[in-house]
């Protein structure tokens, strides 16, 4: 089970939301509105929140703006991740990842075998960093981002959460992009 330590403070992520569907309206996007809620609930910041299109380009543009921007420090992403022809948001991902987090969604499957069985073979979830931003892409139904949110992120995104957390690795997440002295 998770481990807070209360001792240390909890610090507030900021995080955009994007829904990617051909379908989704703001009337109907129940996977976006469960993300959003889940994200304010466990005491952080929503920065932005929009639909896109399953659009390779379109996705790919946005998800440059928000690594881009200094009060985005995350990106969840629902909806796209299938292995239909429209499913197209990790091909958007993996032109902006600067390295990629293996274990998101190696953990994602495996958590959702044990409620879906191996039709979770179907998705492509996945997390990475690109230019000190974490990036998740989970699958586009309600269940998947409650999960997605519920046994994962909300853990990995609580800076009290042990014996570790991405929370504490943001400072150093650009150390790359530092120019040498």
């Amino acid at each position: 089970m998770p481990k807070l330590d209360e001792t240390k403070p909890f610090l507030k992520v900021r995080i955009a939301v994007m829904t990617v569907s051909d379908t989704r309206t703001p009337a109907n996007d129940t996977s976006g509105d469960a993300l959003a809620e889940r994200i304010t609930n466990a005491g952080h910041i929503l920065a932005d929140r929009l639909i896109l299109r399953d659009d390779t380009d379109a996705i790919e543009a946005k998800l440059r703006a928000w690594i881009a921007a200094p009060d985005i420090d995350v990106v969840v992403t629902n909806g796209g991740t299938g292995v239909t022809g429209r499913d197209v948001t990790p091909e958007a991902f993996h032109r902006v990842l600067e390295k990629t987090i293996e274990g998101f969604g190696e953990l994602f499957r495996m958590l959702s075998y044990q409620k879906i069985g191996t039709s979770t073979m179907q998705s492509r979830a996945l997390g990475g960093v690109a230019n000190g931003t974490y990036l998740f892409a989970l699958p586009g139904s309600t269940g998947a981002v409650k999960d997605g949110w519920d046994d994962i992120l909300q853990w990995q995104l609580d800076s009290r959460h042990g014996p570790c957390n991405l929370v504490e690795l943001m400072p150093r997440l650009r150390e790359h992009l530092k120019p040498a002295k």
